[in-house]
């Protein structure tokens, strides 16, 4: 059965927070997000371990799906739904195996050879981009632009998340493109109210 993805998922990058983590998630859930995946290259194993565990404790009774970034073992460890891999983490296949049975597994993409071939992997869902400038990465990739959202559109069924540079002006367009859901980084986490940023998304989504 193909998975629906939540039209918003926000993605909690620790090197733009200025408040705890849960602090954020409580927020983001308050205002209704249902989809919130962990970020965090520069904690050490143990720290993104006891974070992760953490939110995954707070965000599963209430219904939120909670992605791990990168590392398919924190997801096994801590009850998370899943994790998103990129292209040089553990392949979809490995990943999976050790993220265990049931678990999300979502991979980043940046051209059409890459999600042509995670096109042929169990991957759930494949994330595309990024679509826009981003500043919320040190070496982005080219950017892809919305008409590449709509090719891979038509390269497969699978559920296709937009990410990179999405704002609330650019986030209808792209799902317009067929963009099952957008990921959102610095518009909401940057705002003066995250919480209030996300909700105008979920109204404009909807």
């Amino acid at each position: 059965m193909r998975l629906v993805l939540p039209r918003l998922y926000v993605i909690l990058d620790a090197s733009l927070l200025t408040l705890p983590e849960k602090d954020y998630a409580k927020k983001l859930v308050d205002a209704g997000v249902r989809l919130i995946q962990y970020r965090n290259k520069q904690a050490s194993p143990r720290q993104l371990l006891e974070t992760s565990r953490e939110l995954a404790a707070f965000l599963n009774p209430l219904d939120v799906t909670f992605i791990v970034n990168d590392r398919a073992d924190v997801a096994a460890m801590t009850d998370a739904a899943g994790v998103h891999v990129g292209q040089e983490d553990l392949g979809v296949e490995q990943a999976r195996l050790v993220a265990g049975k049931g678990k999300w597994v979502g991979v980043s993409t940046h051209n059409a050879e890459q999600f042509r071939r995670a096109a042929d992997t169990s991957a759930d869902y494949i994330a595309v981009g990024p679509v826009f400038a981003t500043g919320s990465k040190m070496n982005p990739d080219p950017v892809v632009g919305v008409e590449f959202v709509r090719k891979m559109r038509a390269a497969s069924d699978k559920p296709i998340v937009a990410i990179g540079g999405i704002t609330l002006e650019r986030a209808s367009e792209v799902i317009e493109a067929g963009a099952d859901s957008v990921a959102v980084i610095s518009d909401i986490l940057q705002a003066a109210d995250c919480g209030l940023r996300a909700r105008a998304y979920l109204e404009l989504l909807r």
